[in-house]
């Protein structure tokens, strides 16, 4: 495994398979450190290994990305804040799913109090809080310094209390997305299509609901092959860029 720090010479030379089996290492078991340690992290460290990936990215054109991008996706490691949103995220239990129909959506389970351990286990078997935001995506046209973009809106938030200990599984979750594409497919809203938030704890306020809702968030896959993608994501100009390593799930 490559160890840090990296030198932008010796990286060239190291294969591309290297690159990403040691890049998956260096993060591995890293995801839940604090926010501010992982952004360190990624610039003082990991950066030019995201560099040398984006160099090598075998698939640069927008529209042969589209592909690959179908299915269901998990984030390994990520400086992404979106990702937490809400206190109580289980890890294991968030995707990203995209589908072909020009839909994906983010989505995650939540369990109140997971640090607390008698509520830990409370909500183990009895209280889930699970979200998805569905986002549409395609292939723009953009300025000579780059002649793709992906246009990315937001199209609506679904959320749902659960009861019981059913897991919340990739297959699970790619119903709930496809059932909430089809419904939308066939009787659209105005744009942001978004249910109304809920009262209560670890659920989507007014005020966050009010920002996913106006924000039109850019992204860009540095590199991307059939298992594998290095993701920079911004949600407004004035924030910094987020990074995410993200492998497919079968």
């Amino acid at each position: 495994m490559l160890s840090t720090p990296f030198e932008p010479a010796a990286l060239a030379e190291v294969s591309t398979a290297d690159l990403k089996s040691s890049l998956l290492k260096l993060v591995d078991q890293r995801d839940a450190d604090p926010m501010a340690q992982k952004v360190r992290f990624a610039y003082e460290a990991l950066m030019p290994l995201f560099n040398e990936l984006a160099k090598r990215n075998p698939t640069p054109d927008l529209h042969q990305q589209i592909p690959l991008l179908k299915g269901v996706w998990m984030a390994v490691w990520s400086t992404n804040p979106f990702q937490d949103l809400l206190p109580g995220r289980v890890r294991h239990e968030s995707y990203q799913i995209f589908d072909s129909n020009g839909y994906y959506a983010n989505l995650a389970r939540y369990k109140p109090g997971r640090k607390t351990p008698f509520l830990s286990w409370m909500s183990r078997w009895l209280l889930s809080y699970d979200l998805m935001i569905m986002q549409s995506y395609s292939v723009q046209t953009g300025s000579a310094a780059r002649p793709q973009t992906w246009d990315i809106q937001n199209v609506c938030i679904r959320q749902g209390l659960r009861f019981g200990s059913r897991a919340f599984s990739a297959a699970t979750a790619a119903a709930w997305f496809r059932q909430t594409a089809a419904n939308y497919a066939s009787n659209p809203q105005p744009q942001p299509s978004v249910s109304q938030p809920t009262r209560g704890a670890n659920r989507v306020s007014t005020r966050q609901y009010e920002q996913i809702a106006k924000a039109r968030p850019q992204l860009d896959n540095l590199y991307i092959d059939a298992g594998f993608r290095l993701v920079k994501t911004q949600r407004e100009k004035s924030q910094r860029p987020s990074y995410t390593v993200a492998v497919r799930l079968p």
